[in-house]
C-alpha cells in the first residue's frame, strides 16, 4: 500500500481539474446547501468563467469574509463577526476541494478552514467544542455544536469522500433549533482525522465512528438520544455503525450504496484513493467489499432513507440493502423525483424532514435511555 506521504509526493505534480469539472463535481445546489452565500457562488461563477482558478477565487472570497469578520470583532458586533467567520468556513470548505490527494495547497487551505473554524466556534453562543479522541494509532476529530437550551439528544453528522464537518452547518442549525446537540465528526480518511490524526480509510470504521458513540454516550447531558446521519458514503458508515452498535437510537442514510465500487469518475477514483492511501483499483475495491453492508448486518433502530431521483451516483437500488435489513418497525424511505445526489436541490426541506424525524424519535425515548448505554 502506497504511504500518505507517497500519495501526497505522486500528486504534488497533478494540476487540480479545470473549472468545469470542479462545477460538475460542485454544483451550484451543493455550495448553497453546504453554506455558501449566494453572492460567493455568483462571485465565483463569475472568477472561474474569466480563467481564475477554483481554490484561488475561493480562498479570496474567505480572506474577505475574514476580514470583515475581524473588524467585526474589533468592534464589538459579535453577530456579524461570527456571520462572516461563517461565510469564511463555507468558502474554504469548497477551495479545498480543488484537490483530492493531501498535496500542500489543500493541507494549507483545510488548516485555514480549521483555524476559521475555530474562531467561529469561539464566538457563537454556545461555544463549540473541539473534540480530539484516541482511536488505533491516530486520532479522531469533530466539533460538538450544542443548542443554547436543554438538550434531548445528539446526531452525528458525516459525509463521505470530500465534504466534511462543517460542510453539514446547516444541518447543525436546524437540529440546534429542535433542542439537538451536533457532533460535527470528520472519520477515518477525512478531513483533519486524516491529515493530522493519521487515520484512512483502512482501519475498522464501525469501531471509529462507535468511539464517538462512547464520548456522547458518557455525558448524560446531551440528551437522551443518539442519532447517525451519514451523507453520501457516509450513509454507509451510518448504516454499517448503526449495524453494529446497538447504543444508536435512529440513523439516517442519504444517497449512499449499501455496497460501494470504484466508480469511473475521476474526482471519484482519487477522493478514493487518497481516503485509503493507495492507487491501486483493485486495493480500493477490496476495501470498498469489506466496509459494504453484510448479509448478517441488522438495523435495529428507527431508520430513514433518502434518495433522489435524479442521483447520477446511487441508485434506489443500491440502497435498498438498508431497507432489507431493517429489524426494527419504523422505516422510512423518502424519494424525491427530482432529488440530485443527497437531495441539494431541495436542501431546505430535506434537512427539515430529517432533523423532524430525530426530534420525533428522541421525543419517543424514555428518560432513562443514557443511563442503560453506561
Amino acid at each position: 500500500m502506497t504511504s500518505p506521504a507517497e500519495m501526497t509526493q505522486d500528486a504534488a505534480a497533478r494540476q487540480p481539474p479545470p473549472s468545469e469539472a470542479l462545477w460538475r463535481a460542485m454544483p451550484v445546489s451543493r455550495l448553497l446547501d453546504c453554506g455558501m452565500e449566494y453572492g460567493d457562488v455568483l462571485a465565483m461563477e463569475q472568477a472561474t468563467a474569466a480563467g481564475e482558478l477554483w481554490d484561488v477565487a475561493a480562498e479570496r472570497l474567505a480572506d474577505a469574509h475574514l476580514a470583515r469578520a475581524e473588524l467585526a470583532e474589533r468592534e464589538g458586533r459579535r453577530v456579524t463577526a461570527v456571520e462572516n467567520y461563517r461565510g469564511a468556513v463555507s468558502c474554504f470548505v469548497f477551495a479545498q476541494m480543488a484537490f483530492n490527494f493531501d498535496v500542500g495547497r489543500k493541507r494549507a487551505l483545510y488548516a485555514r478552514h480549521t483555524d476559521a473554524a475555530s474562531r467561529l466556534g469561539r464566538l457563537s453562543e454556545p461555544q463549540w467544542e473541539r473534540l480530539e479522541l484516541p482511536f488505533d494509532s491516530g486520532r479522531l476529530f469533530g466539533w460538538l455544536v450544542t443548542p443554547a437550551g436543554p438538550v434531548m439528544g445528539t446526531v452525528i453528522v458525516f459525509g463521505g469522500q470530500s465534504g466534511w464537518s462543517t460542510a453539514y452547518l446547516r444541518h447543525a442549525d436546524a437540529l440546534n433549533v429542535r433542542s439537538i446537540a451536533v457532533l460535527l465528526a470528520e472519520g477515518p480518511g477525512q478531513g483533519e482525522t486524516r491529515m493530522d490524526g493519521g487515520l484512512l480509510l483502512n482501519v475498522d470504521v464501525r469501531a471509529a465512528y462507535s468511539r464517538f458513540v462512547d464520548h456522547l454516550a458518557a455525558r448524560p447531558h446531551l440528551g437522551r438520544g443518539i442519532g447517525l446521519w451519514g451523507n453520501s458514503l457516509g450513509g454507509l458508515y451510518a448504516g454499517t455503525t448503526a449495524a453494529s452498535d446497538a447504543r444508536v437510537d435512529g440513523v439516517c442514510i442519504n444517497g449512499a450504496p449499501a455496497h460501494p465500487r470504484l466508480l469511473a469518475f475521476r474526482t471519484f477514483a482519487e477522493q478514493a484513493a487518497a481516503m485509503l492511501g493507495t492507487n491501486t483499483p483493485d486495493a480500493i475495491q477490496r476495501n470498498f467489499d469489506r466496509l459494504a453492508l453484510r448479509p448478517q448486518d441488522r438495523l435495529a433502530c428507527p431508520l430513514l432513507v433518502l434518495h433522489g431521483g435524479a442521483d447520477p451516483i446511487v441508485s434506489l437500488e443500491e440502497q435498498q440493502p438498508f431497507l432489507d435489513a431493517a429489524s426494527h418497525d419504523d422505516v422510512m424511505l423518502r424519494v424525491w423525483d427530482d432529488g440530485e445526489h443527497t437531495i441539494y436541490n431541495h436542501a431546505e426541506e430535506r434537512t427539515a424532514f430529517v432533523a423532524d424525524w430525530f426530534a420525533d424519535r428522541f421525543a419517543a425515548l424514555g428518560p432513562d435511555t443514557n443511563k442503560e448505554r453506561q
